[in-house]
């Protein structure tokens, strides 16, 4: 695609069935917000996430109870599980042993020395990959003078320290990330680690904010590196309802070309002259479609004047009509609705991209 840099050639590892980095295609994660231990609700909406079209969740490791309910979820789960583990470095040897796809470590807080050892020695027993993950606010006390006049360079200069310390191991299963809450700094630390090793690189802004500024900040520091052809598994950081961070990495990937299996969702801002709730029908659309693995495009149009006209490029959509909706395909008018129009919507989608049971 014009503009994006050809994807930096990785070594490659996996998290269960998913490759990361290699030729494999950039994945979307995110994570659960309930804990292990409130095992149903984290299994419902680690579904959810799967269904919106997350292919890796990350669930956070808090004590032995967690510990104790990770087997399971790992059974369940339809996508790859990874355990975060802050401070204490035996949840981590523990979770190793539990099933897990992978580990997520900050060396900043977790220790060095003997308890990354044991940490890697466990991952390499169960045969997983652990994420390195350093952050602004795990910087060692040495480079926090610099983070303040250079926060880019900090964050490679603890990352490096790290990979020394690890590759010393021999450990090499390794997945880095260099986060801030700032976009530039984060681009930055990641475009100087990308040009020093082959590692794969997670990439995201940590701590973006909610909803609507978060994604701002995410599309910024995302759309910078991956069109530099850095990063190889993505998460958008937002407050709130995790889905909503699957549907914009997923946005985000496919308006750059990276991922052409995506389905798009094209919708008018509304005015005055629509006939149907476009925002409502097309975030519906939305959380059911993108787990589609489809480069189908959908449109969801106000009114006659948008569509299907404006809107003859989608392969299908939706233009509301006095008194109802019409349904086209590629510009033409193929159905009228007066009810049920979503679901009849979705039932052309479902036989076109052959999935029909998934998109109800």
């Amino acid at each position: 695609m014009n503009g994006v840099t050809p994807r930096r050639k990785t070594r490659q590892v996996r998290y269960g069935t998913v490759a990361v980095g290699g030729d494999a295609p950039i994945s979307i994660q995110s994570m659960s917000t309930f804990r292990p231990v409130h095992l149903e609700k984290l299994f419902d909406e680690v579904t959810a996430l799967a269904d919106a079209g997350c292919e890796i969740v990350r669930v956070a490791v808090k004590d032995r109870d967690d510990i104790d309910v990770l087997p399971p979820i790992c059974d369940r789960s339809p996508i790859p599980v990874i355990a975060d583990i802050q401070f204490d470095y035996e949840l981590a040897v523990a979770a190793a042993g539990a099933g897990v796809a992978g580990l997520r470590i900050n060396p900043g807080n977790i220790g060095a020395g003997e308890r990354v050892a044991r940490v890697l020695e466990s991952a390499s027993k169960s045969g997983i990959a652990v994420r390195v993950g350093v952050n602004s606010g795990s910087i060692e006390r040495d480079l926090r003078e610099l983070y303040k006049q250079d926060p880019g360079r900090a964050l490679f200069e603890s990352a490096s320290r790290s990979l020394e310390e690890i590759e010393v191991l021999g450990f090499t299963n390794l997945v880095f990330s260099l986060k801030s809450s700032d976009p530039i700094a984060t681009v930055e630390a990641n475009r100087l680690f990308a040009a020093s090793c082959d590692y794969p690189l997670h990439i995201g802004v940590t701590e973006a904010g909610p909803a609507l500024s978060g994604a701002a900040r995410s599309s910024v520091a995302l759309t910078l590196l991956l069109s530099m052809g850095i990063g190889d598994t993505v998460r958008v950081s937002l407050s709130g309802d995790p889905v909503r961070e699957v549907i914009v990495a997923a946005n985000i990937l496919s308006a750059l070309g990276l991922r052409g299996d995506i389905p798009r969702i094209i919708s008018c801002p509304t005015c005055g002259r629509s006939w149907i709730d476009v925002a409502g029908i097309a975030e519906q659309l939305e959380r059911k479609l993108m787990g589609i693995r489809s480069p189908i495009s959908i449109a969801v149009m106000g009114c006659e004047v948008n569509g299907p006209g404006e809107a003859r490029d989608a392969d299908i959509g939706i233009a509301g009509t006095r008194g109802g909706a019409v349904i086209f395909r590629n510009g033409k008018v193929i159905g009228k609705c007066s009810k049920n129009c979503i679901e009849k919507l979705l039932g052309e989608i479902g036989g076109m991209v052959g999935k029909k049971d998934d998109c109800k």
